[in-house]
């Protein structure tokens, strides 16, 4: 007979999705953007308080080994990680999920066919096509979670960009598809594809996300966004929005920095100004 402590590990599952449990429990999460592809920076913004941080895959500097960098400090932390990928290939998102990422945010998804190709590489066979090399990746603690394989798909959170006119002409389609967790709206590339490069807050962008945040809540889907001014965020969040990003640590260091530097300045002209002349 074995021993209790090894039937007890061989009952181990895959750790608890805390962002996935929570979205769905129902709980409005605010997180942040984290752009500056550094564990450090990642750690700082991992004792802010933020509920989730997205690691950005996309749109910042980042390769599969600064994302493993930055995923072990804010798992450490109380915030959820969450990793954007740049684009949503196969062997991409097995390595994202051999790395341990549980959370995954695919961009520019434009049809239904795009989110159930997802979904397939999120799992294990026979449900999936995810490729099986648990045995030497981080995600089951290096073959320490005996029940990784058979538990792993229940754990992980799927959440798809839709951020073109075609992917919103397609979301009703989009949000019958099993596996789909979350629909993230993206204002910046929408309101470019609408035709207003740069105009966010244009109104017939923010009638087209409203509306959709609208449809996704309405299917049981956690709908997502990023708004860094409050009106927008709240509004937001008024309307059903689950997962809202309010900060972007590249944008929150740029803006501190150039306070302090202005800052600085305006010392230097008040004392210098002040100053008693030197001798002839």
């Amino acid at each position: 007979m074995l021993p209790a402590f090894h039937q007890q590990s061989l009952k181990m599952p895959a750790p608890q999705n805390n962002f996935k449990s929570r979205l769905a429990a129902g709980e409005v999460l605010i997180g942040a953007w984290l752009g500056l592809a550094d564990p450090y920076a990642a750690e700082i913004a991992a004792t802010a308080g933020f509920d989730w941080l997205l690691i950005d895959g996309e749109h910042a500097p980042n390769d599969l080994r600064s994302i493993l960098a930055q995923l072990s400090v804010v798992e450490a932390s109380g915030s959820s990680p969450v990793v954007r990928l740049p684009m949503g290939e196969d062997w991409a998102i097995k390595q994202a999920l051999d790395l341990g990422a549980q959370s995954l945010l695919i961009p520019m998804v434009d049809s239904a066919a795009q989110a159930q190709a997802l979904v397939r590489a999120v799992r294990y066979p026979p449900r999936g096509m995810r490729g099986v090399g648990s045995a030497l990746a981080r995600a089951s603690r290096f073959s320490g979670i005996p029940d990784y394989l058979a538990t792993a798909d229940a754990q992980i959170w799927l959440g798809v960009q839709v951020e073109t006119r075609a992917g919103l002409a397609a979301l009703d389609e989009i949000l019958t598809v099993e596996g789909v967790d979350g629909v993230f709206l993206g204002p910046a590339d929408l309101s470019a594809d609408m035709g207003y490069l740069g105009q966010l807050d244009h109104p017939e962008v923010l009638a087209a996300i409203s509306d959709a945040t609208r449809r996704i809540a309405a299917a049981g889907k956690a709908p997502g966004i990023i708004w860094t001014d409050e009106p927008n965020a709240s509004r937001a969040i008024a309307e059903g929005a689950r997962f809202v990003a309010t900060a972007i640590d590249v944008i929150t260091l740029a803006g501190a920095l150039r306070r302090a530097a202005s800052a600085g300045k305006a010392l230097r002209e008040r004392v210098t100004a002040g100053a008693a002349p030197g001798p002839a």
